[in-house]
């Protein structure tokens, strides 16, 4: 049966594609696809056509957010006993302009990181109400020690390549990316079998040095987990991970944009030394993002939320509650970003790195996966993902 034409325009005060701004612009979808975007003087408005016109608003291509453990109290990595479920994650996430994420798994005992990862291959194979489950990131277990953030020490271990084949075929394919500690033994074996099943090795939770990051890099690693936090300070004389992945064009770096985690003169720094292109932000948002302070957890791990601030018992940060809407605005008050080039790593950027080239602009041909937003206050008003809306603000 031939599928019914639908064709939808979406007009706003400007659009960011992101490569650049359109004043007065307009984007137009037919069923899951854009087919046209420009000014909007250039379409005919004829009837056939469902107008949504925003009056004091922008247009973004929907946020693409590949490293977040949870939200709306779905913790990713403990599905089974999860409190609610990930349609609750996918509603929070869509209501906050994210069209695609990342279910990010952190380290446990082994048949539960098993166990935990075909259960949400389950969930994530539903038909989701808001924003895409599209990829898996695994963070650790083979991490160093020294460098656990809020993950389980007990649970981190040295590489071992049986189980982390293991866990890449209980992710059934979805597998996208896993961090590892470059200066662990055996690193460059984990390498190379990671890039055989098509997953990015990313360094991170580390205290390697420069030989050690260099001999990665060479090796594949091309992707650096959340830059700054869990590894070594920069140092004048000891060059390491950070120094390292600041000035190799090879690696791809993560910015956790909650402005907390990383100083704003860091985050000036990094937007410096790397190609824009080669900057991803993320949320590392956990189960308590949306929701109010209290204790959840991430992973084995408990985390106390106040203020919206997110720690463990030790006091040490422990993800964020921040989600995109409003982390990706920092990336210009703290990075000195144009607005299309912070737009760029919450889209096109992850879209482009992760291999998703159907996502992440404001395209012809692309998916009709876009975000509308109030002028000023950021407020989101609708979110369109492949071409349904999934959110509208209630005063529309």
């Amino acid at each position: 049966m031939k599928k019914n034409r639908i064709r939808r325009l979406y007009i706003a005060d400007y659009l960011i594609t992101p490569d650049h701004i359109i004043r007065n612009g307009a984007v137009l979808c037919e069923n899951s696809k854009i087919i046209a975007v420009g000014g909007v003087s250039g379409f005919n408005l004829n009837e056939n056509i469902e107008i949504f016109e925003f009056e004091n608003s922008y247009i973004t291509p929907g946020f693409i957010d590949t490293h977040i453990h949870g939200a709306g109290g779905f913790d990713c990595s403990q599905v089974v006993d999860s409190v609610n479920p990930i349609e609750a994650m996918s509603v929070m996430l869509g209501e906050r302009g994210a069209t695609g994420f990342f279910p990010t798994v952190v380290a446990d005992e082994p048949q539960k990181m098993i166990a935990n990862l075909r259960a949400l291959i389950g969930e994530m194979k539903k038909t989701l109400p808001g924003a895409d489950a599209i990829g898996i990131n695994i963070e650790g277990p083979f991490l160093n020690p020294e460098k656990s953030g809020a993950q389980p020490k007990p649970f981190l271990q040295k590489i071992d390549l049986g189980f982390a084949a293991d866990l890449i075929a209980a992710g059934e394919g979805l597998v996208k990316v896993m961090t590892f500690a470059p200066e662990l033994e055996h690193a460059d074996k984990l390498i190379s079998l990671l890039r055989e099943r098509n997953v990015i090795a990313s360094m991170g939770h580390s205290l390697a040095g420069e030989q050690e990051t260099l001999r990665a890099i060479s090796a594949g690693a091309n992707h650096c987990t959340h830059l700054f936090n869990g590894m070594n300070p920069l140092h004048q004389r000891q060059v390491g991970l950070p120094g390292i992945v600041l000035t190799d064009d090879r690696v791809t770096v993560e910015l956790i944009i909650d402005g907390r985690h990383v100083h704003s003169r860091m985050v000036d720094l990094a937007c410096r030394c790397k190609p824009l292109r080669q900057i991803i932000g993320i949320s590392d948002g956990t189960m308590a993002s949306g929701m109010p302070d209290g204790e959840y957890h991430i992973g084995p791990s408990t985390i106390i939320v106040k203020d919206g601030f997110s720690q463990n018992s030790a006091g040490k940060l422990a993800g964020t509650t921040t989600m995109m809407d409003a982390g990706w605005h920092s990336l210009m008050s703290c990075g000195h970003l144009p607005e299309t080039k912070a737009a760029q790593a919450v889209t096109c950027n992850p879209a482009s790195h992760f291999g998703f080239a159907d996502r992440g602009e404001l395209l012809p041909g692309k998916r009709a996966d876009l975000a509308v937003f109030e002028r000023n206050s950021n407020r989101p008003l609708m979110t369109v993902r492949n071409g349904e809306t999934i959110y509208r603000a209630k005063d529309l």
